[in-house]
């Protein structure tokens, strides 16, 4: 596996406020760009990451660059309509926030909520 860049952005969408994380990786040959979007959910305002993955080997691809990333393996689920979801937990954000490149927009982030 090989990070080639990364970078972290603050967007607001519905009066919520969201991080998008953004990695290009090149996993067994194969170099593609993925997103995790985080926001705040339930009650709890629990942080969670979400991305969406075209499909199974592209999911475990991306599952591999978090783990790496993090040294957290985040959680995959295949929904019924075909669509497969990858979940990161705030565990996860905060080994993105090792990352000089991601690290400051995670700050701004955590504390704007």
């Amino acid at each position: 596996m090989k990070v080639i860049d990364g970078g972290a952005v603050e967007e607001g969408r519905g009066g919520k406020k969201l991080l998008r994380i953004r990695i290009t990786a090149e996993v067994d040959g194969v170099r593609s760009e993925y997103t995790i979007t985080y926001g705040r959910y339930g009650a709890g305002n629990a942080v969670r990451g979400f991305a969406v993955a075209r499909a199974e080997a592209d999911a475990e691809r991306l599952a591999a660059v978090v783990e790496a990333l993090t040294g957290v393996k985040p959680r995959i689920y295949r929904m019924k309509n075909g669509a497969i979801i990858i979940v990161c937990s705030r565990e996860h954000l905060e080994g993105f926030a090792r990352y000089a490149e991601l690290a400051d927009a995670i700050k701004r982030w955590l504390l704007n909520i």
